[in-house]
């Protein structure tokens, strides 16, 4: 394990955080991957004092990784409420980076993203990644989320050339222009441009994912073209 200590902490959109760490030693991680925190606090519950948790930000952040996630209106665990009450400074330990939810090195793929929720955190880090290394991939990124102010990262995804950003809103204001509802395999299917080679990237609550792998499956998507990636739901 490797220590750590918060740098700062960025409020993302309703009851969403992004901790910034700087790690005693420099981690080796590639974009897209996950960590494991441990945060010894008083009175854990039975939930316990570690996480695994997505990186959100870029290998190429200097010095700092960071990580983004939800807290509970009321009822949250002992470890979210302590992560939530740390001050600058708090030490904490984590894990070397790990997993294969990855970007392919064949840089000719089309790539799909289909993030629900908190599950824009991966994309997040891979999509940071690129711009900061110019690589002539494009992205279509379908971004489901409950309401408006929790669709996180919304204004620097937008500026980015590489990525078509397709927000989906559930609950939705009267006046928003966009789509709304649910995410829905059959719209999205009708929206890649290139179905045949796309390779697809789900990410987000375990059901959806589940969800989504199977319709697409059905649908006619070549499993070897899903890339899945299943948040816990730890609050």
């Amino acid at each position: 394990m490797n220590e750590a200590i918060l740098d700062h902490v960025k409020h993302e959109g309703h009851n969403i955080y992004t901790f910034w760490l700087k790690p005693e030693k420099k981690i080796d991680q590639i974009a897209g991957q996950f960590l494991e925190v441990h945060l010894p606090h008083q009175n854990p519950d039975t939930r316990g004092i570690k996480r695994w948790f997505t990186i959100s930000s870029s290998p190429t952040e200097k010095d700092l990784v960071a990580i983004t996630t939800k807290m509970a209106d009321k009822n949250g665990s002992s470890f979210k409420i302590a992560l939530r009450s740390m001050e600058k400074g708090h030490k904490l330990k984590i894990s070397e980076p790990m997993g294969d939810f990855v970007l392919p090195k064949d840089d000719s793929i089309p790539l799909v993203f289909i993030a629900g929720g908190i599950g824009i955190t991966p994309f997040h880090s891979m999509i940071a990644y690129l711009n900061n290394n110019p690589e002539p991939r494009h992205i279509q990124l379908f971004y489901g989320a409950n309401k408006l102010d929790e669709l996180v990262f919304e204004k620097e995804l937008k500026l980015l050339n590489n990525v078509e950003l397709i927000p989906v809103i559930q609950n939705a204001p009267t006046n928003y222009k966009g789509q709304t509802g649910f995410l829905d395999s059959k719209k999205i299917l009708e929206q890649i441009k290139d179905k045949k080679n796309a390779r697809v990237y789900i990410s987000g609550p375990e059901p959806m994912v589940e969800k989504f792998k199977k319709e697409f499956e059905e649908l006619g998507i070549n499993k070897n073209n899903l890339v899945c990636d299943y948040f816990p739901g730890y609050i």
